[in-house]
């Protein structure tokens, strides 16, 4: 069994890289060089590149999902969970979902292999896309604290409980993803704003946990 748990971890980790990395790319790389290429460049990666790449995108999205989803009800037969693994689990999941029901079907649109209106698709694709950067940050951290600092009994949901901080960083992220649906960009609409808001996030969930 133990062979079987190190696999989907490392299965979980490849895809997720492959996910992140590419989610780095859409808004750190290829959202910049639109603003600058010309028309035919333009044309070009909307037809051969955007398409190739949302697909190792949003398949990479629902396998990391998977297999996240499969470690985590082992480590709820373990009793090892704690509250940085939910929250990262949240978020992930949260990401994937923005990944398959907003990104995908609006970027549809917009490359023109779907019928829609791609003035109104693209800033909700790109609205997901940045709520999905700025998630990043603290969602790796809680998975990486998960192991490192969650097995203390401060953080154990068994041991301890879910302590008010839990719920009050559940509710912030429950916000950000509602304005990833309904709201506007905000100080996300930047690559330093986005970058910013990430670190500071993944700050002020490790405050409510540490100090509340």
């Amino acid at each position: 069994m133990e062979i079987v748990v190190f696999l989907f971890k490392w299965a979980h980790l490849l895809f997720g890289i492959t996910w992140i990395g590419l989610l780095f790319y859409f808004n750190f790389v290829q959202t910049e060089y639109f603003k600058e290429a010309s028309p035919e460049g333009l044309s070009d990666a909307k037809a051969k590149l955007a398409p190739r790449a949302l697909a190792w995108f949003r398949w990479s999205a629902l396998f990391t999902f998977a297999t996240g989803a499969f470690l985590l009800v082992g480590l709820f037969h373990t009793s090892l969970v704690n509250e940085f693994i939910l929250l990262g689990s949240l978020m992930g999941t949260l990401m994937m979902l923005n990944v398959w029901h907003i990104i995908w079907p609006k970027q549809k649109i917009v490359l023109g292999l779907a019928d829609g209106d791609a003035a109104a698709a693209a800033p909700k694709a790109a609205l997901a896309s940045r709520s999905n950067a700025l998630f990043s940050g603290p969602m790796a951290f809680c998975m990486l604290a998960s192991p490192h600092l969650g097995y203390s009994a401060d953080y154990l949901v068994a041991a301890s409980g879910l302590g008010l901080g839990f719920w009050i960083a559940c509710a912030l992220i429950i916000a950000v993803e509602l304005n990833a649906i309904f709201g506007k960009m905000g100080p996300i609409a930047s690559i330093r704003g986005v970058i910013h808001m990430s670190l500071a996030f993944a700050a002020a969930i490790f405050c409510l946990l540490l100090f509340l």
